[in-house]
């Protein structure tokens, strides 16, 4: 998947790519006019999309969890500005997605409770858990909580990335794909490209070394190909409207298409061909994305200009 470099967006010597301002927007999204089907005569791309939708709202708030769990560690003031807006960007961008979940999947009879219940109840009970640990080895809550913050920031990785592919992706808008879906997933990547570090940089802080980052990033790699994969099957299963019989001759057929016509990235090529960059000792993810280019998305967001809202 191309991905251009962050220099190819940059505007001006004021843009920070490796410590912008982390701004909390509370957007907000009508799904009265979206259609299950939002990008037209493509199921398949749609809920490969739509798939994120499902565990975002849990996947946020564990995202959270996790940082929070951190931030009494953290001695550096700019690091503990970054987390603040890190946790209002999460906390709404968990919201909007549990909207889609609500007024669009559950309102075309998609039943997601088997996914989200008990990702809910591992959130739900994870406090708890971590406390004890803590209570009885520290050192090994320590290890735990390094494990996570690194299996986030790999997928952190990934969101980013995708962000600023939905953001350079003008194909969409040629298929007439719905403009309020566009923008929640548009404004949610350049969020996502914005805060492209504080996790990165919480692990750092935290003693995460190296290894552990190859480690973490090998279980988030089958846990994203389970999303995509296995949530968007999930989906077309659940999708009243389809007529034919879902089988995966067809499913792998149509989304080949779909790649071919801009719809969807290459999840293989994604998930894969990012490797040789996160691997890389010397990463650091301000050296991907563009900052710059989100910020031109957010002063024309439909959402974040109906809020109110400026870039910074």
């Amino acid at each position: 998947m191309a991905r251009p470099p962050a220099a190819q967006h940059r505007t001006g010597p004021d843009v920070d790519e490796r410590h912008p301002p982390i701004r909390t927007r509370r957007v907000s999204f009508d799904w009265a006019q979206t259609p299950l089907h939002w990008i037209p005569g493509d199921p398949v791309a749609t809920h490969i999309i739509n798939s994120f939708h499902i565990v975002l709202p849990e996947g946020e708030k564990w995202f959270i969890q996790c940082v929070k769990d951190a931030r009494p560690h953290i001695r550096d003031a700019r690091l503990l500005r970054e987390i603040k807006g890190f946790i209002g960007q999460e906390m709404v961008h968990a919201r909007s997605h549990q909207g889609v979940l609500d007024r669009l999947l559950e309102a075309a009879g998609i039943d997601v409770t088997a996914i989200t219940g008990p990702a809910g109840r591992g959130n739900a009970e994870r406090p708890a858990r971590m406390a004890a640990l803590k209570e009885r080895s520290p050192r090994r809550w320590r290890r735990r909580l390094r494990f996570e913050l690194a299996a986030v920031a790999a997928i952190e990785h990934y969101t980013a990335v995708l962000g600023q592919w939905i953001m350079d992706n003008d194909r969409l808008d040629a298929a007439g794909a719905d403009p309020t879906m566009l923008d929640l997933l548009r404004w949610h990547g350049a969020e996502e490209v914005e805060h492209r570090s504080v996790v990165f940089d919480v692990y750092r802080a935290m003693g995460g070394r190296y290894p552990t980052r190859v480690l973490a990033w090998v279980v988030s790699l089958f846990f994203l190909y389970w999303a995509l994969i296995g949530g968007s099957l999930f989906l077309l299963k659940q999708d009243p409207s389809i007529g034919k019989r879902i089988t995966l001759y067809r499913v792998v057929r149509a989304y080949r298409r779909s790649v071919r016509e801009g719809h969807v990235p290459g999840i293989f090529r994604l998930l894969l061909g990012e490797a040789p960059v996160y691997l890389r000792p010397s990463h650091h993810p301000s050296q991907i994305c563009s900052t710059a280019r989100a910020l031109e998305y957010l002063t024309r967001s439909p959402a974040a200009r109906a809020a109110g809202y400026d870039p910074y």
